[in-house]
This record gives C-alpha cells, structure tokens and sequence, in this order.
C-alpha cells in the first residue's frame, strides 16, 4: 500500500514510515518542516509542503496515488495554543479539511488521524475511557476534537474509513537508533530530564507539587513511541469504510513527575536536580487510559514501559544521534540494558 503520511518528518510520523516500511507499504513523506527533519526521512520519498495548501496536496496525490492517508501534520504545543488559538485552529482544524477534500478528488478514503487525549480535557474518573465526556481546557484540545468531529461526518457523508488515535504522553525513540525526539524548545517532561542529567540544563522545574496524587506531582500515562506506531500501522491495514473509530493509546498506568526523575537518574547514572514551581493553568492532575477497546478491536497493547522509554530516548540523545549528523553528548548505557520489557 502507498500512503501518503502528513507530519511524516516529525516524531511520531516518522516511527510510523519506519513501521510502515517494515510491513511492506511505502510512506511517502508531506512536511513543511515546521518542527519534522529531513534526517528523520528515511523509508520513502518526501514531498515538501503545507498541510494548508490545497493545490500542493493535489498535486502530490495525483502524483503518487496513494491508496491512505496518515495525517499526523499538526501544531501540538498546548501553551502555543493558548497564545495563538488562530494558528491552532488554521492548521488542526482548516488543514484537516483541506487535506479530506485533496482526499476526495483523488479517491482516496482511508485514513489514520494522529489524535490526543488533550480532548477529554480534566476527567473526573480514572482511568479514561473512549466514552469519557470530552470537554477540552486549551485550544490544542479542541482543534483536535473539531477534527475528529470532521472526520466523522465524513465517513458518514463519504463513506470515508477514518480512525482517530487518542494517545497520552509519546516517550521513547527508535530501539533501533535511527530516529528519536528532537524538537526546539523542547517542551516534554522524559527529554527535558534527560538534558539536565547531561548537564545541558541546571535543573527540572516541576510545576506542582500539591496534586491529589501519592507523591503530590502530575500522574501521566507515558506510551512508547514505537507502540504508537504499530498501532497506527494496523489501524491502517483494518479501518472499515463508512466507519468512523476511536481509540485511547496508552499503557494503562500512569507514571509521576517524580518517578520519571526517578528513572532517569537510575538509568543514566546521574543526578536530576529539581525545583518546585507553581502549577500550569489546566493541568490535570493523573491522566490515565484505558485501552481495552484498542486490544480488543486491533489486537494492539503496549510492549515498552517505562524504563524502555527511557532506556531508548537516552541512547538516541547521547549515542545514535551522532548517526543522523547531529553532535553525540555522551556515552551511552550499557547494551545490556536496552532489551524491552512487557506491560
């Protein structure tokens, strides 16, 4: 299968080529580079464009006739989004569009959205489920919802197959060493700690300390970026047309701030300072998913834990960055530690 993957230079949409390549498809790559690398296109062609522009996207679909879409193209920082909710909504929610209707002329009608759990906003019950009230708290959220919303009427109108993947918190890089996170600023809690165990930040800032959790700091879901993109791989090969489906992406078990300051000292060696700030407006205090419905509907579950995202986002960051031209910080672990663990 040819298909045509939106964001496929950024982190999550190039694990997904990697996963693509793997399984026989070709991923032809549409970025414009607004937070992807051109080093992190490896498995198929790239086309370089905004996911606004509907001539470009025509071109390219008649071009090289994909047969699906992957539409990973998105602004996903949420404090931009409360700063610039025109931009959020231009490109999550107009760019959605532009690329269904490219979709349609081409007759193309089978796509896999990169979706978050940004649109359940702050549930009150744990943990969260795909019938669980959305009700988004930032504008990132809510563009994202808009999309989902756009892709349901579309299979209904269209007859369009569309999957939507509500994934928690991406962790991790590539086993393999050949692709990993890498984003300026950089705003995730595992890299962020990680850059200060190498010295290249002074300290961690944990914003709130006071949440109704067991150590008092944020609980998150962390899934490996590598399941995410098995999961969009047979969401792909199993979509139905005429059908709209969603799905929570998670491990099931949520991790804190400080057990993941935790981890990274344990896995690198190295101490992690860090300071208490105030909280972040909107925070929610645990996210946490409930993914049966992905298990029981894709036959997917989560591989990695914790310790695998860590493990992996280490090496990527001190060894196998060095691969893609980028500067090597410092030694990495011992190989005897980078086997992946089940959850």
């Amino acid at each position: 299968m040819r298909v045509l993957v939106t964001g496929g230079a950024g982190y999550i949409g190039s694990h997904a080529c990697k996963a693509l390549a793997a399984a026989g498809h070709e991923p032809i790559v549409y970025d414009n580079f607004r937070t992807g690398h051109r080093w992190a296109v490896k498995w198929g062609p790239l086309e370089r464009g905004n996911i606004c522009d509907a001539s470009r996207l025509a071109d390219v679909m008649r071009r090289w006739r994909p047969e699906a879409v992957m539409h990973f193209a998105a602004l996903a920082y949420i404090g931009e989004s409360v700063l610039k909710p025109d931009l959020y909504y231009q490109t999550n929610v107009v760019g959605t569009c532009t690329l269904l209707d490219a979709m349609r002329l081409s007759d193309v009608n089978r796509i896999v959205f990169s979706s978050t759990c940004a649109t359940y906003g702050a549930p009150r019950s744990m943990p969260i489920v795909e019938t669980s009230p959305q009700v988004p708290v930032n504008p990132y959220g809510l563009s994202k919802l808009a999309a989902e919303a756009i892709l349901r009427d579309h299979a209904e109108t269209f007859g369009v197959a569309a999957t939507a993947l509500r994934y928690f918190n991406a962790a991790g890089a590539d086993p393999d060493g050949e692709i990993g996170e890498e984003h300026d600023p950089e705003p995730h809690l595992l890299p962020l700690a990680l850059q200060v165990a190498l010295g290249r930040r002074s300290r961690l800032s944990i914003f709130g300390e006071d949440y109704d959790t067991p150590d008092g700091t944020c609980v998150r879901d962390y899934v490996h970026v590598t399941d995410l993109a098995a999961a969009h791989l047979t969401a792909l090969e199993t979509a139905a047309e005429g059908t709209f489906a969603a799905y929570n992406l998670g491990t099931g078990s949520g991790a804190s701030v400080r057990e993941v300051i935790a981890a990274v000292a344990e896995v690198t060696g190295r101490p992690v300072p860090a300071r208490s700030a105030p909280r972040r407006p909107g925070d929610p205090p645990t996210l946490v998913a409930d993914a049966t419905l992905a298990h029981q509907a894709l036959r997917w579950r989560a591989r990695y834990q914790l310790r695998d995202m860590v493990e992996s986002a280490w090496n990527w960051m001190t060894e196998n960055r060095s691969r893609v031209g980028l500067r090597a910080l410092s030694t990495p672990i011992p190989a005897r530690g980078r086997k992946a663990t089940k959850v």
